[in-house]
C-alpha cells in the first residue's frame, strides 16, 4: 500500500494494491464475474440499502475497476474516481448527473468536436441551455456566469489549438457564483497537471490516451470527491448512460500507468523538438505548442503545468489545400485521430474530428481550416522530423514544392 507521501510513479505502480492479500499475485487479478454472490438474504439486503459496502453488479463497481479508481484518484489528488467505457461516457454521465433542464453549461470557445456535438445537439434538446465564452479572457468568463449556470467546463489545452485557461481563475469566478468548474484533463494526464490542486471540482479523462498510451482499448474516467463520485457512480453510470469499462480495460490502463510518467517525457521532449523545427519552417503559418516562448500563454503555461505535452497544432501556408497535401505526404507519420499511442499520429480537424461544427462554426471557435493535430509519438525523434520535412515539402503549392526539392538536392 502507498500513500500521498509517494511519488507520482510509485503511486502509479504500487498504490492500494497489496500482492500478499492476493496469493502473492505481483499483477493485480482480473475479476471477470458480472455479478456477485452474497453469503446471506441479509448481507445482500444491506449491500442494496447501502448499508453494508459490497460488490453487487459489475455496471455499479467491480474490483479491478476499483483498483484502477482507486489510483486514477491518487495521481489526480482526488477524493474518488469512477471509470467508464470511453472519454465521452464519463463526460456524458458527468453531465447528466448534474444538470437539470434549465440549467445552463458555460463552456470554452474550443472543445472537442464530439463534447461539441453532445452539449448542442445532446443537452440542448432535453432544455438545457448551452453558451461557449471565451474562458482565456478572465474577466469575460466571470461576466458570462449568470444566475442558471451549474457548471463551467472546459479542456485546458484545448482540442484541437491548444489554448490554455487559468484553471485557478476559472475555478474563483465559477465557485463565487456557485457553480462547479469541469476540466478535461485528457491532453496533460495528471503527470503534467492536476487540476484539481487548482481548484476545478471534476476532472475527466479519455483513458484511451495517455492513461492507457497503447492505442488498444477504450476508456474514461472522472475523478472528484467522494459525495459526487457516488452521485456519478449511481445516476451517470448506472442508470442514465450504462458506459461501463470493461476489466480487461481497466487492467490495460493499469499496465499503462506503470509507465506514464516515462512516456510523458518523451512524448514531451518530441513534441517541443517538432514545435522548433515546424516554427522555423516556411510553410508553417503558425505553430501552437505551449513549450514555446512565443506561445501566447507560455508564462501559463508553466505556472500550471508540469511540462508541456505531446500534443503540436499548426497551420500551413496554403490553408485547407496544403494541409490535404501535407496529410497525404505522411510515410512514417499515421494518419488518424486519437492520440497519446507510441506511433506519431496526425489529423485534420476540420475533416476528421471537428467535421461536426459548421464551417462557421470551426471559424467562431478558433479551428482554422488548414490547421494540422499532431500527437508526437515514442519513435527516435529524427525520423519523426525527416518524415514532416519531406510532408511539408509536399504541402507547398506544385511548383513552389519542385523548386524547393531542386534547391534540396543542389544543396545536398
Amino acid at each position: 500500500m502507498t500513500t500521498s507521501r509517494h511519488g507520482f510513479a510509485t503511486r502509479a505502480i504500487h498504490h492500494a494494491y497489496d500482492p500478499a492479500a492476493n496469493q502473492g499475485a505481483l499483477v493485480p487479478p482480473l475479476h471477470l464475474s458480472a455479478t456477485f454472490a452474497f453469503p446471506t438474504m441479509e448481507a445482500g439486503a444491506a449491500a442494496f440499502t447501502g448499508e453494508q459496502p459490497a460488490y453487487i453488479y459489475s455496471r455499479i463497481a467491480n474490483p479491478t475497476l476499483a483498483l484502477l479508481e482507486q489510483r486514477i484518484a491518487a495521481l489526480e489528488g482526488a477524493e474518488a474516481a469512477v471509470s467508464f467505457g470511453s472519454g465521452m461516457g464519463a463526460i456524458t454521465a458527468t453531465l447528466w448527473t448534474l444538470l437539470n433542464p434549465g440549467d445552463e453549461v458555460l463552456a470554452d470557445q474550443t472543445l472537442y468536436g464530439c463534447t461539441f456535438s453532445f452539449l448542442h445537439h445532446g443537452l440542448a434538446r432535453f432544455g438545457v441551455k448551452v453558451r461557449h465564452v471565451d474562458m482565456t479572457d478572465t474577466a469575460a468568463l466571470a461576466a458570462a456566469i449568470g444566475p442558471a449556470t451549474r457548471v463551467v467546463y472546459f479542456e485546458s489545452p484545448a482540442n484541437p489549438n491548444m489554448r490554455l485557461v487559468d484553471i485557478a481563475a476559472a475555478a474563483r469566478a465559477a465557485h463565487a457564483a456557485g457553480a462547479l468548474v469541469v476540466v478535461d484533463n485528457t491532453y496533460c494526464s495528471p503527470w503534467l497537471q492536476r487540476p484539481i490542486e487548482h481548484g476545478a471540482d471534476i476532472v475527466v479523462h479519455s483513458a484511451t490516451k495517455y492513461l492507457g498510451g497503447h492505442g488498444d482499448l477504450t476508456a474514461g474516467v472522472v475523478a472528484t470527491s467522494a459525495e459526487l463520485a457516488q452521485r456519478i457512480r449511481l445516476e451517470g453510470l448506472k442508470d442514465l448512460t450504462g458506459a461501463v469499462m470493461s476489466p480487461h480495460d481497466a487492467h490495460g490502463i493499469m499496465r499503462g500507468l506503470k509507465t506514464l510518467h516515462l512516456r510523458m517525457q518523451r512524448h514531451g521532449d518530441n513534441a517541443q523538438a517538432i514545435a522548433e523545427m515546424l516554427a522555423a519552417h516556411p510553410q508553417v503559418a503558425a505553430v501552437h505548442y505551449p513549450g514555446l516562448p512565443t506561445f501566447p500563454q507560455h508564462a501559463l503555461a508553466q505556472r500550471q503545468m508540469d511540462g508541456f505535452g505531446g500534443m503540436v497544432a499548426f497551420e500551413l501556408v496554403g490553408g485547407i489545400d496544403a494541409g490535404r497535401r501535407f496529410m497525404n505526404a505522411l510515410q512514417l507519420v499515421t494518419r488518424a485521430v486519437s492520440l497519446g499511442d507510441a506511433e506519431t499520429l496526425a489529423q485534420h480537424p476540420a475533416s476528421m474530428t471537428h467535421s461536426t461544427y459548421t464551417p462557421e462554426e470551426r471559424a467562431r471557435h478558433g479551428i482554422a481550416e488548414g490547421l494540422i493535430r499532431l500527437s508526437a509519438g515514442l519513435e527516435d525523434l529524427d525520423d519523426i522530423l525527416a518524415d514532416l520535412r519531406q510532408a511539408l515539402r509536399h504541402a507547398a503549392a506544385p511548383s513552389r514544392a519542385m523548386r524547393e526539392l531542386v534547391l534540396e538536392m543542389a544543396t545536398a
